[in-house]
């Protein structure tokens, strides 16, 4: 791939439109030789300031806003069109991936991870090709262009060619949508879960949150979308969205019976007998079930391949002890406890609860007394740790989390994670269940600069036997 290709808009000389060109970057050190490495200003520093050193990485050429004296072609552009030109390029570097296949984009405060998920496995489970990526596949929930092409690139080259359809479902972030990280993408169909209360350190209110949301929901990204209409804010978003919409709500399931090892209920007249556990699964899987009838599938193949769903990691992963039972959630919002508290209560009603969870730093501090509210009214017992402090003090996230609790509820701190989680092990009674929200998947806890391997998952397994 020559330089000139790549920016085909901008006219070069002949020597300088023959550049070799391997890779598109917005991180310095991981430039090689071959790069373009985009200088993107960041919330607190000029990426330009880092040309330099991208440079000696090998980038054949810098994109900048400001003009730069370097080795180096220099491409100057207005701040405005820098997001747009990195997704172009980004995409023709990587071949076009996202033309090699549908794209499904869900975003919502909860249950992206799921519905993505398990879109992926109905695709699958009807012998299309199907992937995903988010939460669980990369670092962040919707990555940015130059990491989203790479990996959107690596998925459709493994798909089977022979198979009919090609399926990728995408985690839509807010903050991706507001920083333009799914720009130029084409949407097969987009969808709405849920919105609650996060993120408000971003967006400073809700009616901003929910703005930026509905953003996706334009012709600019796609033509039709799902959307969960038992939510306030879905209800609003499908009478305001010009595009076509299927509405979701729970009362297209009926005959529900939920245990701790599966959920079966109807759908369009089909029986759905699926693995997936919880309440709020059964809202998942309905919209990855809309999801799929929107594409073209058909309603019996698509409830005979929930049956073929796998459980999503980390999202009320069930791990049972000799007597007592634990449950791994992501729930890192009020709204997320809550459902998950209430799925708890559902399953398990004459069984005590006991809630271990703590609340992220450096993210969202209004709703850390309300997830304390939400767990001490919710649970039996609750004991609030840490989650990842980051470089904020573990006891002060801890101290405004408690200051939400209920007066008169029974509940400990332990900063320490593991104890906590061995202290709720010890308390726990035969029958019991333990609650452990709001890591999920993760695998690491970040506490200042060090990044400790910890994965909730694990630690249960130890200490429930």
């Amino acid at each position: 791939m020559q330089l000139g290709d790549v920016f085909d808009d901008f006219s070069f000389d002949a020597r300088t439109a023959s550049i070799e060109v391997t890779s598109v970057e917005i991180d310095s050190r991981s430039c090689t030789p071959g790069s373009v490495f985009f200088a993107m200003n960041g919330t607190s520093e000029n990426g330009s300031k880092y040309a330099k050193d991208a440079v000696a990485n090998g980038a054949v050429c810098v994109v900048s806003t400001e003009e730069l004296k370097l080795e180096v072609p220099v491409i100057c552009v207005a701040q405005s069109l820098l997001r747009g030109l990195l997704a172009h390029a980004s995409s023709v570097v990587t071949g076009n991936p996202q033309l090699r296949c549908e794209l499904v984009g869900v975003t919502g405060t909860n249950g992206k991870t799921s519905v993505t998920t398990i879109v992926g496995d109905l695709a699958r489970a009807i012998s299309w090709n199907g992937g995903n990526i988010g939460t669980l596949t990369n670092e962040r929930t919707t990555p940015d262009a130059p990491e989203l092409m790479r990996s959107l690139k690596a998925i459709v080259d493994g798909f089977d060619p022979s198979k009919p359809r090609s399926v990728v479902s995408l985690e839509v972030s807010s903050h991706a949508i507001d920083q333009a990280r799914v720009e130029g993408l084409a949407f097969a169909v987009v969808a709405f879960t849920n919105l609650s209360h996060d993120h408000l350190d971003y967006h400073g209110s809700m009616d901003e949150y929910f703005a930026v949301k509905a953003r996706l929901f334009t012709r600019e990204f796609a033509q039709r979308c799902v959307i969960w209409c038992d939510d306030s804010y879905g209800q609003r978003l499908a009478k305001e969205t010009q595009l076509a919409v299927s509405e979701v709500r729970r009362s297209d399931a009926s005959e529900i019976v939920q245990t701790l090892t599966g959920t079966t209920f109807f759908w369009r007249g089909h029986l759905v007998n699926t693995p997936l556990i919880g309440d709020y699964n059964i809202d998942n899987a309905l919209m990855a079930m809309t999801i799929l009838s929107s594409l073209g599938a058909s309603d019996e193949a698509i409830a005979g391949a929930m049956e073929f769903v796998t459980n999503v990691p980390g999202r009320f992963e069930v791990i049972k002890g000799a007597s007592t039972t634990a449950i791994v959630d992501y729930a890192h919002t009020p709204e997320g406890l809550r459902r998950l508290l209430h799925d708890v209560r559902a399953l398990s009603p004459t069984s005590r609860i006991i809630t271990v969870f703590g609340c992220g730093g450096e993210r969202d501090t209004s709703k850390r007394p309300e997830m304390g509210r939400v767990a001490s009214q919710l649970s039996d017992v609750t004991i609030i740790t840490s989650d990842n402090p980051r470089s904020e003090s573990p006891d002060a996230i801890i101290d405004a989390v408690m200051s939400g609790c209920e007066l008169n509820s029974v509940t400990y701190v332990q900063s320490d994670r593991r104890a906590a989680i061995s202290q709720a092990m010890q308390l726990a009674n035969a029958g019991d269940v333990v609650v452990i929200a709001g890591k999920g998947h993760e695998t690491t806890q970040t506490i200042g600069d060090v990044e400790l391997m910890f994965d909730d998952r694990v630690v249960a397994r130890e200490l429930v036997k």
